[in-house]
Order: C-alpha cells, then sequence, then structure tokens
C-alpha cells in the first residue's frame, strides 16, 4: 500500500492531529509541505484537493477536515491492539465522542486564541500580542481545566482509563501552550499535569513534537 500523503505543514496543529494518528497506528506516511507564506494553499492545485488550508487526502472535500479525517485514519488502518476509537464497546466509544467534543468546544476555544496570540500571531504574523484576548482566554481555560482536574483525578485519561482519540485531540495546542510564558498554570492542576505528562512519553507524541519544534536556520 502507497503511503498516505497529508498536504501541510507539520508543524500545523490540524495537520499534527492527523500525523498523531497515523503515528499511532502505524500507518506509512509522506508529508507533502505546503508554503504558507507563497501562497501555496491558494493555489488552483492546492484549492483542487480541498477548499482551505488544512491537511487533506486527495480527493477529500472541505467537509472532511480535522477531526473527521483524524478518525478516518484511526477506522482505516485500526490495528487489533491500536483501538483509540474504542468501537468496539458502546459505553467507552459514547465516552470518547463526549470528550472529543468537550475538546472541540471549550477546551479549544479557550486555549487555542493564547497560542495565536503569544506564539503564531508575533512570530508569524508579525502582530502584537493581544493581552486582553490572552487574559479572557486564560480565565476560561482555568474554568475548563478545573472540570478536567475532577475527571482526571477518577481516571487516568479522559475517556477512562485507557487512551483514546479524545487525549490525543489535545496534543497539537497543548504543545504550543507550553511554549507560551502560561504554561506553569497546568502546575495548579495536578492530575491534569501528570495526564499531560503521560500523553508527552508516548513514542509517538514524542515523534512528532520533534517534527513541530522549529529548526533554526
Amino acid at each position: 500500500m502507497a503511503p498516505v500523503k497529508v498536504f501541510g505543514p507539520a508543524m500545523s496543529t490540524n495537520v499534527a492531529r492527523v500525523l498523531l494518528c497515523l503515528e499511532e497506528v502505524g500507518a506509512e506516511y509522506e508529508v507533502v509541505d505546503i508554503d504558507f507564506k507563497a501562497m501555496e494553499h491558494k493555489s488552483p492545485e492546492h484549492l483542487v484537493r480541498n477548499v482551505r488550508p488544512n491537511p487533506c487526502f486527495p480527493g477529500w472535500g472541505s467537509a472532511s477536515l480535522r477531526r473527521a479525517i483524524a478518525k478516518y485514519v484511526l477506522r482505516k488502518y485500526k490495528k487489533n491492539e491500536v483501538d483509540l476509537l474504542r468501537e468496539g464497546n458502546l459505553k467507552e466509544a459514547a465516552m470518547v465522542d463526549v470528550w472529543t467534543e468537550v475538546d472541540a468546544h471549550t477546551y479549544n476555544p479557550a486555549i487555542s486564541p493564547i497560542v495565536y496570540e503569544c506564539l503564531i500571531n508575533p512570530l508569524m504574523r508579525g502582530l502584537p500580542t493581544n493581552q486582553t484576548v490572552v487574559d479572557e482566554s486564560l480565565e476560561k481555560l482555568k474554568k475548563v481545566l478545573e472540570v478536567y482536574e475532577a475527571r482526571l483525578s477518577q481516571h487516568e485519561y479522559l475517556a477512562g482509563d485507557f487512551v483514546s482519540f479524545a487525549d490525543l485531540n489535545h496534543f497539537p495546542y497543548t504543545f504550543y501552550f507550553m511554549a507560551t510564558p502560561h504554561a506553569a498554570l497546568f502546575d495548579s492542576y495536578p492530575h491534569v499535569k501528570a495526564w499531560w505528562e503521560r500523553l508527552m512519553a508516548r513514542p509517538a507524541v514524542k515523534k512528532l513534537a520533534a517534527q513541530m519544534v522549529p529548526k533554526k536556520p
């Protein structure tokens, strides 16, 4: 089987989510870099693949992005010993879905503006950090982390005592958040911090994290 092609830089949070799932299931893949500065994501060749600058497989449309692509990977390349969607158990699969939605609708909206304001805007767009946005997002994130702390005080991972897609979804933005001046926030939530350290210890996560660190010129 030919390697899976994923379009976009590994440093992209959306690309990273897909690559992490490919790593976890041991699928062969090829990253086809897209140069955003050169506007390659606006080129006719790329727009044919996808109408938005997110990771895609050839022939996939705009509705098949982000978490949908990652789930596709986990289903298509699933191995018996790797069931990150827990679809063999209805109750566990439901919990994976619940915490995937929690990430999408509460955790990610709280943490991503901090990453954008502290890292992406200053470093990639030359824009100053909007501290008001950061402060407001930190307050939202604290409330979310209180919920996570309660959950993770009872289970090692979000959906239960097993790692799942729900946990992996949190990796890209949390990884970059830890490079902001606000990383110490996690120290106030010991169970959340321990959960994050368990995720970072996974071989697939370690390998991908090394690809996401900007290389020195």
